[in-house]
Parts: structure tokens; sequence; C-alpha cells
């Protein structure tokens, strides 16, 4: 800790390797608190040392970190336990921001947006209340201060989408090279990479298109259009925009100083095509953008940032102090949604699940009852950091003592009610445990079997506790499901409430895994289309449950890197862009056939085994199939899943 202490208040990339480690660990550790695989822990990790010249190796299981990182010289090793799991996918998204924010301040390009002002306004602001307004804003206003800007970044962008495959195969030779060299305790990676000058660090404003063009810079040397194309839009459009703003002598710089910068640009963007050498690769239109953004800047003084921390940065960037103040932000956020918010959502993702299985108005009435009052008094006692099978039971006997109780209410008056046996079952399937259930296959198929192995026992382990609960319900009330009665709707009319279902489904299960609004409806629309489609399969193609699932899932992938994609190559507005696991996610959860479990169960406490064994199995074949079609899509569409690198 004295080490740690000591280079606190120094720039990263000149601290300790105890100091470096601490961001990297940490990181991690939040990663993995959020939910998500070993897989993505490792990425995010290896995301957070790349800046800071330091190598990673981390053994991630379901609640534990055990990482050793080395800078060449020194070697360290860290193990970190988490008391408990969840889901939290607003964290996940703040992260990669976060990941991004890091890289650009020490110098680097960032990967996850090709602009990276959005991650530098979130991660700067977030202890605003409307930090994603923020960031929106800012967006918005560097697109708007010059249309020269937004065509350049279009055009980098098309050069990088041409080239995008020896991009690919380049990167992949980088990471075996960088493999190889950390193996001997060597400098990690083949190529200096440039650090970030005083000037960019001190100053506010500039520090991001200074980092960007710096790394643009490094990247056109290095062959990489793609990287080159993300850092010189952040860094031509800033620039470009402020030096259209600033024909006015502002406050605290000098007229001289002001026409200098926008002179230099005016001189770069006016060029003769003859200069200017021609690439295949499209070198010469990034190179372009990035020596017009770094002559724009080069006279500027450092001028106060209203997020900068009032100590004196050196070469390197922030502090390690800064860096985890950050991290702390993100941490000790609250959850977006209430409770009582979380039971609606709750309810209605329950009601719209129960008629995707067949279930008819009474039916979405009690699931819709039982599991807003269930999530809301489970909320209550995680919140209290009650454990979680325990909670997961008790909320599941309310749930289902709660449909029970509405259907028993309305059959007064209506004795038909009375005959929805089957409805108890969906006002439970709150508790399903999709996102583990999905990353430990994902973790399995990247070969990470004890992480994979763990998340796929936790996932059952909550499952049985739901079933008992539920078996219990329905033996003090003597229940006997049997299943929906049909509704003989016409197949025009029965896709369409379909789709409307699943779209409420999903953005229900989605506030349940706290994302934000933006990032929940399109997931939702993700899963309206995919759902849909997998049950009008089953239904007019009479296509087997788990076919069909696995179709679903795959299509819910593609889409899914599709939006992801279109983010990055301009096509959408960059404060869109999410991470692929915080839509596919949500969007196959109400595929997950939680009524094949809870029945298996059931018949199982009637010591009926063939029928328990039965509706075992079909779930089982469903659950592993969902996965597969994640993993088929990430595998067609990533070459770092292609291959095994």
């Amino acid at each position: 800790m004295e080490d740690i202490e000591r280079d606190y208040d120094k720039p990263i990339v000149e601290a300790c390797i105890a100091a470096k480690t601490s961001l990297i660990v940490r990181v991690g550790m939040l990663e993995l608190g959020a939910g998500t695989g070993s897989f993505r822990v490792r990425e995010m990790m290896h995301r957070i040392a790349y800046p800071m010249g330091v190598h990673v190796r981390a053994d991630v299981n379901l609640t534990d970190i055990e990482a050793t990182c080395t800078d060449g010289v020194s070697r360290i090793t860290e193990v970190v336990d988490l008391p408990t799991t969840g889901v939290n996918t607003e964290r996940i998204w703040l992260l990669e921001h976060f990941a991004d924010w890091l890289s650009v301040k020490c110098g680097q390009a960032g990967t996850y947006h090709a602009m990276s002002v959005v991650s530098r306004e979130l991660v700067d602001n977030l202890d605003e209340p409307n930090v994603y307004a923020a960031a929106r804003k800012a967006v918005k206003e560097v697109l708007a201060q010059d249309q020269d800007a937004a065509k350049v970044f279009k055009d980098a962008v098309a050069t990088a989408v041409h080239n995008e495959d020896e991009i690919s195969q380049s990167r992949i030779d980088a990471a075996a090279i960088d493999t190889r060299t950390a193996a001997g305790l060597g400098t990690v990676g083949s190529t200096p990479r440039p650090e970030a000058t005083p000037t960019a660090a001190a100053s506010g404003d500039s520090e991001d298109s200074k980092a960007a063009s710096v790394s643009a810079a490094y990247a056109i040397e290095n062959s990489d259009s793609s990287a080159a194309g993300c850092a010189a839009i952040g860094s031509s459009a800033t620039s470009q925009g402020r030096d259209s703003a600033s024909e006015q002598p502002g406050p605290g710089r000098p007229a001289s100083a002001q026409g200098q910068a926008h002179e230099k640009a005016k001189s770069s963007e006016g060029a003769a095509p003859s200069e200017q050498p021609v690439s295949s690769d499209g070198s010469a239109l990034l190179r372009e953008a990035t020596d017009s953004a770094k002559a724009a800047f080069s006279d500027e003084p450092a001028s106060s940032d209203k997020s900068a921390s009032p100590k004196p940065q050196a070469r390197g960037g922030i502090t390690v102090r800064q860096a985890h103040e950050r991290l702390d932000l993100i941490e000790r956020r609250k959850p977006l949604y209430s409770p009582l918010f979380s039971g609606f959502a709750s309810a209605v993702a329950c009601a719209a699940f129960v008629f995707l299985l067949g279930g008819g108005p009474y039916d979405m009435a009690g699931a819709f009852v039982g599991a807003g009052i269930g999530q809301w008094v489970r909320r209550q006692m995680l919140g209290r950091r009650i454990n979680q099978f325990f909670a997961t039971g008790v909320a599941v006997i309310i749930a289902a003592l709660a449909c029970v109780g509405t259907l028993r209410l309305v059959g007064i008056f209506d004795p038909v009610a009375l005959k929805h046996d089957t409805a108890y079952i969906g006002a439970i399937l709150f508790v399903i445990p999709g996102f583990p259930l999905v990353t430990g296959g994902l973790d399995i198929a990247k070969l990470d079997f004890p992480s994979g192995v763990q998340r796929i026992t936790y996932a059952f382990s909550i499952i049985l506790v739901a079933t008992l609960g539920g078996w219990a319900v329905a033996r003090m009330v003597m229940l006997n499901p049997q299943g929906f009665e049909p509704m003989n709707l016409s197949p025009m009319l029965m896709a369409g409430l379909r789709m409307i279902a699943a779209f409420c489904g999903v953005w229900g299960f989605s506030v349940l895994f706290n994302s934000p609004q933006r990032m929940a409806l399109v997931a939702a629309v993700i899963g309206a289309l995919t759902d849909t489609m997998r049950l009008e399969m089953q239904d007019l193609l009479h296509v087997p449950p788990e076919m069909a699932a696995f179709l679903g899932a795959f299509l819910a992938g593609m889409l899914a890197t599709v939006w992801r994609s279109s983010v990055r190559h301009g096509l959408l507005p960059p404060h869109l862009g999410y991470p692929r696991i915080s839509l596919t996610v949500p969007s196959i959860v109400i595929m997950v056939p939680g009524l094949y479990m809870y029945r298996a169960m059931f018949y199982l406490g009637q010591f009926n085994t063939l029928n328990a064994l039965d509706w075992a199995f079909r779930a089982f074949m469903v659950i592993i199939c969902l996965p597969i079609g994640l993993v088929t899509a990430r595998v067609l569409t990533d070459r770092s899943w292609r291959y095994d690198v």
C-alpha cells in the first residue's frame, strides 16, 4: 500500500506497477460485479492495461479475480473477492466509456466510440444528475460547429469499413506479438506509442483533440485506418469547429494566437491535392484531418477545464487519484429505478411473458399483480443485503400467493378465473437468472470452463430455489397447472400481439437489469423482432422449439452487431453505442423456458418422474441453444471469437 500511496498523485504512465495494478484490478472487479462473463472482464482489464504499458493475466471466477500484472521490469499479483454477484448493464456501459476516457487521457486512441467526446463528457460529468443529456448535447455541438468536420468523419469511417478485413488481421497479428513479448517479460507491444504532451495534459478543452491527433498519427504509421479514423474524428471535428468559432478574440486568449491557429487550420485544409500522396487505404485523408487538428491546436495555450482536478498534471495526463475518483462515482451510482418502478417493470414483463406462453387476460392480470409485488419485495430485501437465495425464495412465494389471491378475488365475480391454475407460474418468472445462464455458456465457448461452470451452477441454484417455492405454493393451495387454454386468434392478429408483448417483456427485463431507457428500448426492438420470429416459426413452419430458440438468439446477436457497427460507422448517433451483451441478453431472456422448468419441478414434487424428466430435458435443450445462437453470431462477425489467439 505504501508504494500506491506514494504514487497516488503521479500521472498514471509514471506510476509504479502496484498503482497501475490497483486501477486494472478494480475495473475488473466492477465489471465482474455487473454480471458479465470472464471473457469480458479480461478484455476490459487488457483495455485498461494497454495504455499504461502493462500486460495482465487474470483468472476470473464467479466472485473473485486473481490478476498478475507486469510492465517488463516488475511483476505483482493481486486478488479480489466479491461478497455477491448481480446484474447492472448501466455499469457495463459506463466502464466501456471509462476505458476509452482513460485511453485518450494517456494519449492513445479510443476503441469504443468514434467520437471520444462522448466518453469524455460521460466520465467527466458522472457526478451530474443529467450526465446522459450532457453527453448527447456535447456530440450535437461538435457536429454542428462545422459541417466539414462531419464530412471528414464520414469519409474516414468509409475508408475504415473498406479495409475492415485487413485491419482485423493486423490486430490479431499484433495481439500475438504482444503475447509472445509479454511472456518473455519484455516491453509490451512491438511499436512504441507516443505520449501525451504537457500542454495536452493541462488543457481541458484541447486535451481530447490533441490526444486523438497523436493517436491518429500513430495509427496511420501502423496502417490501421480504422483506429486512425476513430481518432481523427474527435480531433478534426473539435478543432475545426472551435477554429470557426475563434475568429472573435475571447477572454484569456490573445487575438494573435487565435489568428495563428485559424490560419494554420486554413492552410492545412487548403493544401494542394498533389502535395498529399493518395494511398489505397485512405491514409492521406486521415493524415490530412490529423494534421489539421494538430495545426489548429499547436499554439493554443493551456486553459482550465471545469471538470479537471486543481492538482497540476505532468506528462502522462491524469493521475492515479483522478482515475480512482471516476471509478468511485461509477461504483457508488444508485440504481436508475426505484423499487416501486422496478416492480412495475417486472409486472409488465411477466404479463407479457404469460401472453407469449399462450395465456389469456385473466392469466396476465394475475401475473401482473403477483410479479409486481414479488419484485418489490425482492428489491427491498436485496437492498438490505439479505442472502440472494433466501430473498429469491421469499419473493417467489409472495408473488405466487398474490397471483392466486388476485384470481380468487376475481373469481367471486367471474368463476372462470378460478380455472386459471397455471397463471402463478407466470408471476414468478421475474427471478429467471438469464444473465448468468447466457454468460456461462459464452465463457464455455471461450474455453473458460471454471467460470462457465460456476455461472451455470449459480443460475441453476437460483432456478432450483424458485421452482421449489412455486411448487410449495401449488401444494398449499391445491393447484394443478396443466397449461394455458388456446385463444384461437387469427395468425395476423396473433403475430401483431406477440410483437407488442415481446417488446414490453424485453423492456421490463431490461429495466430489471438497470438499463438506461434508450438502451432498454433498443433491446426491446431487437427482442420484439427475434421472439416474434421464433414463435411464428414454431406455429407456421412447425420448427422444433430448440431450433427456433437457436435461430432467435442468432438473429438477436446479428441485430445487436449491426446496431453496434452502425454507431461506430456514423450511421447512428454516437451516444447510442451500447455493449452487445447489454442488448442481446435482455432480448433473449424472454426465450428462456421458465414454464418448462417450473412444470418439471411440479411433477418432480408429485414423484411423477417421467413427466418431470420430459419437461426438464425440454428446458435443457432450449437453454443450451440460446448461448449457442449468440456464439454463432459472434464467431461470424468478430475475428477475436473466430480464432483462438
